[in-house]
């Protein structure tokens, strides 16, 4: 009985050990103990808490998040464009998962004065989800969830890499938006879906995330193939038969956020986009060399 009293100290002591990950800033967080009770003040760290293994400690997330099913029951505490304090507050949280661009850097401050623990998500590339998925569950204390999670949605990628590497390139247009028109740059993390589906993003080398552009540009560029969120976007070009994709019929809707989310679910939005790429291959006669 003595060496089992002694076995289940030590090892309660291993489970209370102290924690650490660098976060998006590069900040390193270090936690006495795991975290048990978790608050995330966006969507996409919503989807990687619960893929880690860690859903059961989020007691509070903010609006759209509503992936997996069991996020939509959690209580809101803000939505995109800020978050109550108060609301943060009443939750005793023991770690608060924001974001780099959420708009709140005032608050997220203020948090942190008050002794909060603040992990800042910041994934710019697919590979980077992965990562985040490992480091939140580390400091949730659901690293083995974490690790299967990050290892099944780096497979998903290697497989994608792979099957698409030697297709012909088809260059895209990707369309964000229709009036105004914005588009993606090769600072997106979309544009890396683009590349490992095989497509060249025809304004990957401007300089912002997000820029607007011009029909004018977009006939310029001679797309092969154009990507939207829904159908009435895509309508617009259908009166420029200049452009290859519109030519060619390679016009294709891509609804859903798998692939407006940097979460877990982008290997999906991956796959699918890839789907989009090669119909347009067939569309547009290529075949690999």
């Amino acid at each position: 009985m003595k060496w089992s009293g002694i076995a289940l100290l030590a090892l309660s002591a291993v489970a209370q050990a102290a924690v650490s990950a660098r976060d998006g800033d590069g900040h390193e967080l270090t936690l006495d103990k795991p975290a048990a009770r978790i608050v995330s003040l966006v969507p996409h760290a919503t989807e990687l808490l619960f893929a880690a293994g860690a859903g059961s400690k989020v007691v509070a997330a903010v609006d759209y998040s509503d992936h997996p099913e069991a996020a939509k029951k959690l209580p809101r505490v803000g939505g995109y464009t800020g978050f109550s304090l108060e609301a943060v507050l009443r939750q005793q949280p023991d770690l608060v998962v924001a974001w780099k661009d959420g708009g709140t850097p005032r608050e997220v401050e203020r948090l942190r004065r008050m002794g909060i623990p603040v992990f800042i998500s910041h994934p710019l590339q697919p590979d980077d989800i992965a990562a985040e998925i490992v480091k939140l569950g580390k400091l949730a204390g659901t690293e083995a969830a974490a690790n299967r999670a990050a290892a099944q949605y780096r497979q998903r990628f290697a497989e994608l890499r792979q099957r698409y590497a030697a297709k012909p390139k088809v260059k895209v247009f990707y369309q964000l938006s229709q009036t105004p028109i914005f588009t993606i740059s090769g600072k997106s993390y979309i544009d890396s879906l683009i590349r490992v589906c095989g497509g060249v993003n025809v304004f990957g080398e401007l300089a912002v995330p997000a820029p607007q552009v011009s029909t004018a540009a977009v006939v310029a560029a001679q797309p092969q193939a154009i990507i939207a969120g829904d159908d009435a976007t895509l309508a617009m070009w259908q009166s420029w038969r200049s452009v290859p994709a519109v030519a060619k019929g390679a016009l294709y809707a891509l609804p859903g956020d798998e692939i407006s989310i940097p979460g877990p679910r982008l290997a999906d939005g991956a796959a699918a986009l890839c789907g989009r790429l090669d119909a347009a291959r067939r569309q547009l006669g290529l075949t690999a060399n």
